[in-house]
């Protein structure tokens, strides 16, 4: 099939590589757009491949809700200054919305999907990494849907949280109990949630800590059981002290409504970052030049 100079322009701006590379790669894969850029990630002629390895633990978290479904997404970026440029911040509020909308399995059915009228998510992706100049990437969502959905937000995008209630709650009650959790970072919902290994290690801890102190036997169960409740009321949701009402715990503050999910995302977490030698990086590009 004849190349045309629109399809040579869609692929430069897809993958940031030059002409002469676009209309060759076109050649070779019979004009199919995906098949060019992959074949120019294989020569490493791809401004996206190029960047493709090197760590991306900045970026931004996005939650929101529209009606009784919600999303929470990370997308990453090299530094900090990317997560502030409206044109990444305008492409992770996309993907969210479209989350809400298509609800695809995961990350590689999303990146699937199609972004506009010419591009999937994919081929977005990398046409805004060519256009920023830095390594990007899609790193997880989760998608809610409840009677009750709430997000928040904090420190510009370091921070999401979604939480989705059974029952009807006042709006107020729901963002504050998602503020909570941005702020007390709970590992669990309800104590029935919490595993055996979990409950079982901290109890062994307990455990020996009690009986090395000296107390008999049967105090020694009395102040376990104690321990073990404050731990539970450290960890589960609804045990905590409600941030926004601390006379109450969470629970209480739901009444008889109930919270069936709970997602914190924490910017970059388990994410290994180099340790950058700044000096080191500028007399490396001073004797390259």
């Amino acid at each position: 099939m004849g190349i045309t100079a629109a399809d040579v322009k869609k692929l430069r701006e897809i993958s940031g590589a030059g002409m002469m590379d676009c209309k060759k790669a076109l050649t070779q894969t019979d004009g199919n757009i995906d098949a060019a850029v992959d074949f120019l990630r294989k020569k490493g002629l791809s401004a996206a491949s190029k960047k493709a390895g090197r760590v991306a633990a900045e970026g931004i978290v996005v939650a929101m809700t529209e009606g009784k479904t919600g999303v929470v997404l990370e997308v990453n970026a090299e530094t900090d200054f990317v997560s502030k440029n409206d044109q990444f911040v305008a492409f992770a509020n996309s993907i969210a919305a479209l989350i809400i909308k298509e609800n695809p399995a995961d990350v590689k059915a999303l990146k699937a999907l199609a972004f506009d009228s010419e591009l999937n998510v994919e081929q977005a992706l990398s046409q805004l990494i060519a256009t920023i100049g830095e390594n990007m990437s899609i790193r997880r969502f989760s998608r809610t849907e409840a009677a009750t959905v709430a997000s928040y937000v904090h420190g510009g995008g370091k921070i999401g949280v979604l939480i989705g209630i059974d029952g009807d709650v006042d709006a107020d009650l729901a963002r504050g109990i998602a503020m909570h959790v941005a702020a007390a970072n709970p590992r669990f919902i309800a104590r029935d949630d919490v595993d055996t290994a979990t409950a079982a290690r901290e109890q062994a801890v307990l455990s020996e800590r009690a009986i090395a102190s000296g107390k008999p036997e049967a105090i020694v169960e009395k102040i376990v059981t104690g321990q073990m409740n404050r731990f539970y009321s450290e960890i589960c949701l609804l045990e905590q002290d409600f941030v926004m009402d601390t006379d109450q715990k969470v629970g209480k503050a739901l009444g008889n409504a109930r919270v069936i999910s709970m997602d914190r995302f924490h910017l970059g977490e388990g994410i290994e970052k180099k340790d950058e030698d700044f000096a080191a990086e500028v007399a490396a590009q001073i004797q390259a030049s």
